[in-house]
């Protein structure tokens, strides 16, 4: 089934049986199939707006769908974390996300929720096989997920029939959209970084350094 023709069957079945499908969708898309989940998501707002499938049962499903996937993933890499390393484990995407997840933890789980979407799996069976705390994962697993349908239904709410337009719209600036929003994380990670060295060995030189005999040894 080509990308088009898979597209179309979901389409036809969102209209036909509902918010159902998108939480389908996004179940298989967060297990690693080729979904195109973002299509899907604007399309589900669109419908909504037109009347044809409800928002709330939309948002509900599709939430359902994509944190009931994102614990598979968990779960599978928590149980087969050795052997997913030595299959995946030298493939740019992994390293990519292994490098997010060691620096970032919780922030590279939400991110790549509903930005850094092509690193989602990966964190989710690198966090399982790491021993992640899966209380702290489904937060921000949860937290990541209803961003991405605010941002991706809601878009296709407030457009409505325009939806395909939009898609074909913002697809060129989504990998440009996330370059902006890793550089962004590394510079908030440096700026805490610096700041935590300013606390703990700028700051008490200088203080030293004001009191009465006060001195900073090197």
């Amino acid at each position: 089934m080509t990308e088009l023709n898979l597209t179309d069957f979901f389409l036809n079945g969102m209209i036909s049986y509902g918010p159902l499908v998108l939480g389908l969708a996004l179940l298989l898309g967060a297990l690693g199939l080729p979904m195109p989940v973002p299509l899907l998501g604007l399309a589900a707002g669109a419908f909504a707006r037109q009347g044809l499938i409800d928002w709330k049962t939309l948002s509900a499903l599709g939430l359902m769908g994509a944190v009931l996937g994102d614990s598979i993933s968990y779960a599978a890499g928590r149980f087969a974390g050795g052997w997913l390393q030595r299959r995946l484990g030298d493939s740019s995407t992994w390293q990519k996300a292994a490098g997010q997840f060691r620096q970032h933890g919780a922030l590279a789980v939400y991110v790549t929720r509903f930005l850094l979407v092509p690193l989602a799996v990966p964190t989710s069976l690198i966090a399982g096989s790491s021993g992640y705390d899966f209380r702290r994962f489904l937060a921000f697993a949860v937290a990541g997920d209803a961003s991405w349908i605010a941002l991706y239904c809601g878009l296709g709410y407030i457009f409505g029939s325009r939806w395909h337009s939009i898609s074909q719209l913002i697809s060129p600036y989504l990998s440009w959209l996330a370059g902006a929003i890793v550089v962004g994380i590394g510079i908030y990670a440096i700026s805490r970084a610096a700041q935590r060295f300013y606390r703990v060995s700028i700051a008490p030189c200088i203080f030293s350094q004001r009191s009465p005999g006060g001195a900073c040894s090197g």
